[in-house]
């Protein structure tokens, strides 16, 4: 449950915000419900760890889902420091980090370029 709800709050920074910080903790807090679920599928009731032992007989957890999400966790951090970088070029470039106001800066750059053209 606690899966879907992250997902959930996630989903919606990303979407219903315009700020591009918010947008990235959103994205942050949707894959972290991620990995939250592959973890909990590599659990197994009463396992333990995948030692193996032939004189008895245990439920052993998988760990691939771990080693697994230990990638993804790196690659998720250097995904998010490069999203910031790019929100600081923008902030540079444009005067702010708000979606609709760089989307309008770009609109009109582009029709005054496009107007001195012709």
């Amino acid at each position: 449950m606690i899966v879907v709800i992250l997902m959930m709050v996630g989903l919606y920074m990303v979407m219903s915000r315009f700020n591009l910080v918010k947008k990235l903790i959103g994205l942050t807090i949707f894959q972290t419900s991620l990995f939250l679920l592959y973890i909990s599928l590599g659990r197994i009731d009463e396992g333990t760890a995948p030692i193996i032992d032939a004189s008895k007989d245990y439920a052993y957890s998988n760990p691939l889902p771990h080693v697994l999400i230990l990638t993804a966790i790196v690659v998720g951090v250097a995904t998010t420091a490069l999203g910031l970088a790019l929100v600081l070029r923008i902030n540079d470039a444009f005067g702010t980090i708000e979606e609709d106001e760089v989307l309008l800066e770009k609109r009109r750059d582009y029709s005054q370029h496009k107007g001195g053209e012709g």
